[in-house]
């Protein structure tokens, strides 16, 4: 379906669980209080949610959390997902601490691509930023997926002071394993307005000087706004997703899910539609879908991350909370 700016409107992500294993400094760099299990979204519920927005043409979507593989039975719930009529794509995104056992299960699902969340490829700095050591354990997680032939990207926070040296060494694992290395601009939420993000352009100097070589990729990797190029002789290619500074809601084709069934038709404002106790009181296939329908009519032409806010629109949310 499409919003009132005539933007299609084809993909929801949906959180599944506010939890991590994994304390990221810019993320959720101490514990928040979590929701309680039983405030949470079944995953029955969830599919309710997810037939009523197929109903509306709404067919592709993105698992998350928190950390989605720590909540049990997330396999399963995309099993079933993928089943739905009307649902075309299910990608997942996750940190690659615990995604390798359960990498044949999601690909005999259907699974259509996996993201993992890697920020530096250093031991020593990896705990720094997230609290626990495991590179080895994502990269070979990464490298399996890619080599069962699943569409495998790797998103890459750089923080300036922090792993900003480390682009091309993350860079070179696209070199020989189908792995797309996507650099993602530091969002200014909750605890990420405390670190100074690279954009694209500084980056994308950097990658010229090196590999003069490089141009855009024609072919389409993704759903998102990520844009692609390519550099001889790589097997994967490197993305940009610059939300701030490069900003794309005029192409925004999504709209999101809290794990406690809360609608956003977009990250940066508060406002949304509270679907948990509609569900739990019985609402109608029917009714969901008309809820659906006008969160995506509500959805703003634009985020004002880069702006003030001194109306007080935006949401106070950590991004753990809201769904990565």
């Amino acid at each position: 379906m499409k919003d009132i700016y005539g933007r299609t409107i084809d993909y929801m992500r949906i959180s599944v669980t506010d939890c991590c294993n994994l304390r990221c400094r810019y993320c959720m760099p101490e514990d928040i209080q979590s929701v309680e299990h039983a405030d949470i979204l079944s995953y029955e519920e969830l599919l309710s949610i997810c037939e009523s927005a197929a109903d509306l043409g709404i067919c592709k979507f993105k698992i998350t959390g928190g950390e989605p593989l720590v909540r049990k039975g997330c396999v399963g719930f995309i099993e079933r997902l993928k089943q739905l009529p009307g649902v075309r794509q299910v990608t997942l995104t996750s940190n690659g601490l615990l995604l390798k056992p359960y990498l044949e299960r999601l690909k005999e699902a259907g699974i259509d691509g996996i993201n993992v969340s890697l920020d530096t490829l250093d031991e020593k700095k990896y705990k720094a930023v997230t609290g626990k050591t495991g590179v080895q354990t994502v990269l070979s997680a990464v490298r399996k997926s890619a080599c069962m032939g699943l569409n495998t990207k790797i998103n890459c926070v750089i923080m300036k002071g922090i792993n900003d040296g480390e682009i091309f060494d993350l860079l070179d694992i696209g070199r020989k394993d189908a792995v797309d290395i996507r650099f993602i601009e530091i969002m200014p939420i909750g605890f990420g307005k405390q670190f100074t993000g690279m954009d694209s352009d500084e980056i994308m100097s950097l990658l010229r000087e090196k590999y003069p070589g490089i141009k855009k990729e024609e072919q389409v990797r993704g759903n998102g706004p990520a844009r692609y190029l390519k550099i001889p002789g790589f097997c994967g290619a490197v993305g940009f997703i610059d939300a701030v500074h490069c900003k794309f809601c005029g192409k925004c084709n999504r709209i999101r899910l809290t794990s406690e069934g809360f609608l956003k038709p977009c990250l940066y404002y508060s406002r949304g539609i509270p679907l948990r106790e509609k569900l739990r009181s019985g609402i109608s296939r029917e009714e969901l879908s008309q809820l659906i329908c006008q969160t995506v009519l509500d959805k703003p032409e634009g985020h004002r991350f880069s702006e003030r806010d001194p109306n007080g629109k935006a949401d106070s949310r950590k991004m753990s909370q809201i769904g990565g």
